[in-house]
């Protein structure tokens, strides 16, 4: 059986530009804090990748802290701030923060951005926000590489993302600030990072994001993403064409270029997945760290929908490598196991 990976949201393949770098890296045998030719060479290394994100993301200037992904950098960028969000943000980021900013037509509403983490996009439902000037933190996991983006221009103070979102390896991420800001570490050593983030850097990892980091850039410049949001758009007119009663979440909001997320009511998302996964196709029910879970999706039921309904929500997710052929038949299937299941 012939697999169609349509969960990029989850996480992406990793690219030639990225597996060239790490494998390059693997070469180089100096610790980055070891002051001779070896260390030296090793510390190039993470350099060159702190400035090819800086440069990717628009934060020449700040400084860019490499940790193990937005998972840490929420903790490392929220962790005693007593700041607020929605619940349509992540795990990562609601375990630091107050719920309690409202969600208005798929938009956080933000009465003062100086106290408020907002992410860029949503990963569930591809959602974009429009970031207030003077935003404390900004999750821009998913937004990064796929809508343009500036740190600099952006004039939000924080923001953090994932290197295997945009193509680059598992396992390590960035988190930007301004230049000497003051970050409690959370992890305590040896000093590395500025001091923000003890413990020897992960340098092989480290060279693939940044490689992953420029090459992202690159396709968002060429209009790669602007061809998958067409094939997104062939989809959804697909499903409806098999199924009348789906509902598109957010499709009348700014979403990110590759995600599609539907409700079909009364039939459960993860059943879906299964079912699709028999099939060939990989999907998802909602964000990776919280489909394996059986409960409704918290960011649907943010955005109004029932308990029921926010459970029967599924998520296609496409990349630059996606073909129309892949799409056709994911229909295909997908509306085989709906059309089986309204006979029944």
């Amino acid at each position: 059986m012939e697999r169609c990976y349509l969960d990029h949201n989850a996480t992406t393949p990793l690219r030639a530009e990225a597996r060239a770098a790490m494998v390059a890296a693997m070469d180089v045998v100096g610790n980055p804090s070891s002051v001779h030719a070896e260390g030296r060479a090793a510390k190039g290394l993470v350099e060159r990748a702190r400035g090819q994100i800086a440069e990717a993301v628009g934060a020449g200037g700040a400084d860019v802290i490499f940790v193990s992904g937005s998972t840490e950098a929420a903790a490392l960028a929220l962790s005693g701030r007593g700041l607020i969000c929605a619940g349509i943000e992540h795990e990562a980021v609601r375990t630091w923060c107050d719920a309690t900013l409202t969600v208005e037509g798929g938009r956080v509403q933000v009465p003062d951005p100086t106290r408020a983490c907002v992410q860029l996009a949503n990963s569930e439902t591809g959602i974009l926000q429009h970031l207030p000037e003077g935003l404390a933190v900004s999750d821009i996991t998913q937004g990064f590489g796929r809508v343009p983006f500036s740190y600099g221009w952006s004039g939000v103070g924080m923001v953090f993302l994932s290197a295997h979102k945009f193509g680059g390896p598992k396992g390590v991420g960035a988190l930007i600030v301004p230049q000497g800001a003051e970050i409690a570490a959370q992890i305590r050593g040896g000093g590395q990072e500025m001091g923000r983030r003890s413990g020897t850097e992960n340098v092989i990892a480290i060279a693939g994001m940044g490689a992953a980091a420029k090459a992202a850039q690159v396709d968002l410049a060429d209009g790669l993403w602007d061809r998958v949001a067409d094939l997104r758009t062939f989809l959804e007119k697909a499903i409806v064409e098999v199924s009348s009663q789906t509902i598109f979440v957010g499709n009348s909001l700014e979403r990110l270029p590759n995600t599609a997320c539907f409700v079909t009511p009364g039939w459960k998302g993860e059943t879906q997945v299964m079912s699709m996964d028999l099939a060939g196709f990989a999907v998802s029910a909602g964000s990776a760290c919280s489909s394996g879970k059986v409960r409704a999706s918290r960011v649907l039921q943010t955005l109004g929908f029932s308990d029921e309904d926010a459970g029967c929500a599924l998520r296609v997710s496409l990349g630059p490598q996606t073909r129309r052929e892949e799409i056709e038949r994911f229909v295909d299937r997908w509306g085989a196991s709906a059309q089986k299941r309204q006979a029944a």
